[in-house]
C-alpha cells in the first residue's frame, strides 16, 4: 500500500470526498526553436505518470475542468489503433497524448525564459478523484501532491 494512501486514511475522509492530484515536473529548454514543450514531454515523466493514473482498471478520473480523462480520449477516437491485447495500454496512452498533446488538452505546460535562447518548461498534470476509488482501487499517487478539502480549509499532502 502507498504511503499517500495511508495517509489520505488517517484523514478519515468519506468515500465521495474529492481528492485532487497533481504531479509537476520541468526540464531547462531552448526556447529560440520553440521546442520548449516537445523537449519536456521527452525528458520528463508527467505523460507517464499521468496515464498510468487514468488507465487503472476501474479507476474514474476527472480532469480540472470536470470531464472524464479516459473518455475524453475514447470520443475523440484517439485509442482506435491500440491492438486490444491489453498489453502495453498505459504507454499506449501516453504516446497517445505525446502525439496529441495540444489537442487533447490534459497536461499544461509554462515556460520561463531567461533570455532570448534558454528557459525551463513544467508539465502538470492534475486530476480528480474520490477517495472511495482511491481506497478501494490504490492507483498509483506516490510522487503525486494531493490535496483534500476538509471543514478547517484545503489540507495539502506530498
Amino acid at each position: 500500500m502507498s504511503n499517500m494512501i495511508d495517509k489520505l486514511k488517517n484523514l478519515n475522509l468519506n468515500d465521495d470526498d474529492v481528492v485532487t492530484l497533481s504531479y509537476s515536473e520541468g526540464v531547462d529548454v531552448f526556447v529560440h526553436n520553440e521546442s520548449e514543450v516537445e523537449t519536456a514531454l521527452e525528458e520528463t515523466s508527467v505523460v507517464d505518470a499521468y496515464s498510468e493514473l487514468i488507465t487503472t482498471p476501474g479507476l474514474k478520473v476527472k480532469t480540472t475542468h470536470g470531464y472524464d480523462a479516459m473518455d475524453s480520449l475514447r470520443d475523440t477516437d484517439l485509442l482506435e489503433e491500440y491492438p486490444r491485447d491489453h498489453s502495453g495500454f498505459s504507454e499506449f496512452v501516453a504516446d497517445v497524448i505525446r502525439e496529441n498533446f495540444y489537442d487533447v488538452d490534459v497536461i499544461e505546460y509554462s515556460v520561463e525564459k531567461y533570455d532570448y535562447k534558454r528557459g525551463f518548461c513544467t508539465l502538470t498534470a492534475s486530476a480528480k478523484l474520490t477517495a472511495g476509488d482511491i481506497f478501494k482501487l490504490q492507483p498509483p499517487i506516490n510522487g503525486w501532491d494531493v490535496s483534500v478539502k476538509t471543514s478547517h480549509g484545503t489540507l495539502s499532502l506530498s
